[in-house]
């Protein structure tokens, strides 16, 4: 139950966070808001971090280059999104981010990439994946 609230709220902030920063975005512009949006997020996550202080310090150098680098990702996600509700608006754009997470997710469990547990698919859940996820944006687009 945890995993679904957290997810269910971290959906609402992406959206959230995806419209603010284009908000801002009118203003200052697209690479201004994105290293705006990271210098805050970087403040707020070290305040927190170092009043719980929850990581393990010494185990740091263990973690893969790959991993590390994964922040990378975040500026692509904000510059992406914020570019994606300028052209086509909050809600065709987030619909659009949803299929893509989806697949990828997918994609990723079939595979057992990134040392996720691989999960045997059957040509069955591949046809009903793509079949609901573009049912889901025909509908969308009604």
């Amino acid at each position: 139950m945890k995993g679904a609230i957290f997810a269910l709220f971290g959906g609402l902030c992406i959206t959230m966070q995806g419209i603010f920063n284009a908000r801002m975005s009118d203003a200052i512009g697209g690479w201004h808001t994105t290293s705006m949006v990271h210098l805050v997020a970087f403040a707020i996550s070290m305040t927190i971090y170092m009043k719980t202080r929850d990581g393990k310090g010494k185990t740091f150098r263990g973690v893969p280059f790959l991993y590390l680098i994964g922040g990378t990702f975040g500026v692509i996600v904000v510059f992406s999104e914020l570019t994606a509700i300028h052209s086509i608006g909050p809600a065709a754009a987030i619909a659009i981010l949803l299929v893509a997470q989806i697949g990828t997710a997918f994609l990723i469990e079939s595979k057992g990439w990134f040392g996720e547990k691989k999960i045997p698919v059957t040509t069955r859940q591949v046809v009903g994946l793509l079949t609901m996820m573009l049912a889901g944006v025909i509908l969308f687009q009604l």
